[in-house]
């Protein structure tokens, strides 16, 4: 499917290709209500943590605070077990299920699963004593009654909304739900996705690393990581939803390790089992959610523990676990590790996938051009000026009189990218939706000028 708009004032349309721009789609007002509760501190106790402390939209939906591998919680020492995943593209992943192999679980939210869909996910962390710790859901629902935003919640669910507090508390989850369904979470704007829309190339490194990603006598990342749109033509999400037992080891620098008993009393011998103590199976223990690699250069520390702390480290690891001999310090950190030409045993060693990963054979340079590609899958590749504001200067200097440039104002606004040129009342705009170049002029009529490849070459862009 292919959608076409037409404005008066700017024309970049979001696409089936997948290619966005810097804005968001207006939210509706049950995904606006879910974004005021994700924002707001005060929904914790004590007040001070939100949703968005550790999945701030300023770090690609993660926890932002790359001190510590795992998120500090509203009470303070109190730390959670796990690395903050990103929430971006949460919105894709099927209902938690066991897979028509019989064998392989797919799908559900939490690196374990445990939460089948989004709105089950949004009412873990509000009730987490290691997270927002309020002491029960009539704690939450009081709050939210109390909040700026109460009469859009009584709006958008009803006068009575909030009167009991079951009901109200699954609302909150809902609402926040929606809004994690919302655009701003799946702009499909990096430039990989522009690069499927045939708009750039990719770098001799980059594309290199894309090779070796694919391969599956390489790295054969997408093997889990699927690099092409799906069959409904949803562009590539990078995570097939399934669960994996990596190897990864634990984490010397988890502070989940020195919390009090009452909260981990396993202290320093805690395991993570991950996937296997949800659905009761000992084979599956160690397995974690495969995620989603979009953004991956944005939201280290890697891993759900958050062993890694860089790609290239991960990378290597995929590479060389099983041809590095062991540290004999099993407590050994990755900056270490790579110094000392080891890895550290596995957290969980009888299930770790030796097929797909541990000796992939893979130069150095390999290693570093599959990182590279990694950094295409950043959205908000249009967001930057680097193309839109080359084009727009190179019509400036070209066609001046038509354009009189001397006052001009570049915007995005949801989902449109354009120059308006004041004294000559004109505009030009750049299409995602058909790939084109549009020119306004004060005549009102709006003209297709070409198609957007071609204008970015002849202006020396790309």
């Amino acid at each position: 499917m292919k959608t076409r708009c037409l404005y008066l004032i700017a024309w970049v349309c979001l696409s089936a290709s997948g290619l966005s721009v810097a804005a968001a789609a207006p939210l509706t007002p049950l995904q606006d209500l879910g974004r005021q509760l994700f924002l707001d501190p005060q929904l914790s106790s004590p007040p001070g943590e939100s949703c968005a402390s550790c999945h701030s939209p300023d770090a690609a939906f993660t926890d932002p605070r790359r001190d510590t591998p795992t998120s500090p919680g509203a009470i303070a020492g109190r730390f959670g077990n796990r690395n903050s995943p990103t929430a971006m593209y949460t919105a894709y992943s099927p209902l938690f299920q066991l897979d028509t192999d019989g064998i392989t679980y797919e799908g559900g939210l939490f690196w374990d699963g445990r939460a089948a869909n989004l709105e089950n996910q949004a009412q873990g962390p509000l009730l987490n004593p290691l997270e927002m710790a309020n002491p029960d859901k009539a704690t939450v629902v009081n709050k939210v009654r109390a909040a700026s935003y109460a009469p859009l919640f009584n709006s958008v669910f009803g006068p009575s909304s909030l009167s009991r507090t079951e009901p109200a508390y699954a609302m909150i989850a809902s609402a926040i739900a929606a809004f994690e369904r919302s655009s701003t979470f799946s702009p499909f704007s990096s430039k990989y996705d522009a690069y499927l829309a045939g708009q750039v190339k990719l770098t001799a490194a980059e594309e290199h690393g894309r090779t070796l990603f694919n391969d599956p006598t390489k790295g054969n990342c997408a093997a889990c990581h699927p690099s092409t749109p799906a069959s409904d033509g949803t562009p590539p999400l990078f995570t097939d939803f399934t669960y994996d037992n990596l190897g990864v080891p634990r984490n010397p620098n988890n502070p989940f390790y020195t919390l009090p008993v009452a909260l981990n009393p396993a202290g320093v011998n805690f395991l993570d089992l991950g996937l296997g103590p949800i659905v009761g199976n000992t084979g599956d223990n160690g397995k974690f959610k495969v995620p989603t690699l979009r953004n991956i250069a944005l939201t280290n520390p890697y891993t759900h523990n958050g062993y890694f702390q860089t790609l290239l480290g991960v990378v290597d690891f995929y590479n060389t676990r099983d041809v590095k001999p062991a540290c004999s310090n099993p407590m050994t950190t990755e900056n270490l590790a790579l110094a000392q030409g080891c890895w550290p045993q596995p957290e969980t060693a009888a299930t770790v996938n030796h097929k797909e990963l541990g000796n992939l054979q893979l130069s150095s340079s390999d290693e570093s051009d599959i990182v590279a590609f990694l950094g295409t899958l950043t959205d908000g590749y249009w967001q930057t000026p680097s193309l839109s504001e080359c084009l727009f200067n190179w019509a400036e200097g070209a066609y001046p009189s038509l354009l009189q440039p001397a006052r001009s104002v570049t915007q995005s606004q949801a989902p449109y990218t354009y120059r308006y040129y004041k004294a000559a009342n004109a505009y030009v705009g750049v299409s995602s939706d058909d790939n084109h170049v549009y020119y306004l002029g004060s005549d009102g009529v709006m003209q297709d000028v070409g198609a957007l490849p071609a204008w970015l070459k002849k202006a020396g862009c790309i």
